[in-house]
C-alpha cells in the first residue's frame, strides 16, 4: 500500500498511529496538534474572506467577485484538506524518530494569498472592474 493511502486511512482512523513507534513526549503531539488548529484557522479565516468578497462586493463584475471569491475558498478548502495530512505526516515521524516532513505548501499558500491580496488592491484601487 503507498505512502499516501496509508497516511489517507489514517486521517479517519487516527488510533492506528499508535502502532507504528514508540509514543512520544505528548508535549510534542500537542504542539502537533496546535499547529493543526492554527491551520484550520487560517482555512475558516481564507473562506470567510471568499465569502465576504462574494457578498460585500457586489458593484464588481460578476466574473472578477466570483474568481475572487472561488480562489479564497478554494484555498481554504486545500488548507484544510493539508492541516489533515501534515498532522498525521509529523505524528507518525515523531513516532518513528524521524526528521519531520518538510512542505512547499507554506510557499504555495503565502504566494496565492499575496496574488489574491494584489488583485484586491486593483480592484479596491480602480473601482468598478
Amino acid at each position: 500500500m503507498s505512502d499516501f493511502v496509508q497516511s489517507l486511512r489514517l486521517w479517519f482512523a487516527p488510533r492506528r498511529i499508535r502502532e507504528e513507534g514508540e509514543t512520544p513526549d505528548y508535549r510534542f503531539s500537542l504542539a502537533n496538534e496546535r499547529t493543526f488548529l492554527a491551520w484550520i484557522r487560517t482555512a475558516l479565516a481564507l473562506i470567510g474572506g471568499g465569502f465576504a468578497v462574494d457578498q460585500f462586493l457586489p458593484d464588481l463584475r460578476w466574473g472578477v467577485r466570483a474568481g475572487l471569491a472561488l480562489a479564497l475558498i478554494g484555498t481554504g478548502a486545500a488548507c484544510a484538506v493539508r492541516a489533515v495530512n501534515h498532522w498525521v505526516r509529523c505524528e507518525r515521524a515523531m513516532r518513528r524518530g524521524e526528521d519531520l516532513p518538510v512542505s512547499r505548501f507554506p510557499a504555495l499558500l503565502a504566494l496565492l494569498v499575496a496574488v489574491v491580496s494584489l488583485a484586491m488592491v486593483v480592484v479596491v484601487s480602480w473601482g468598478d472592474v
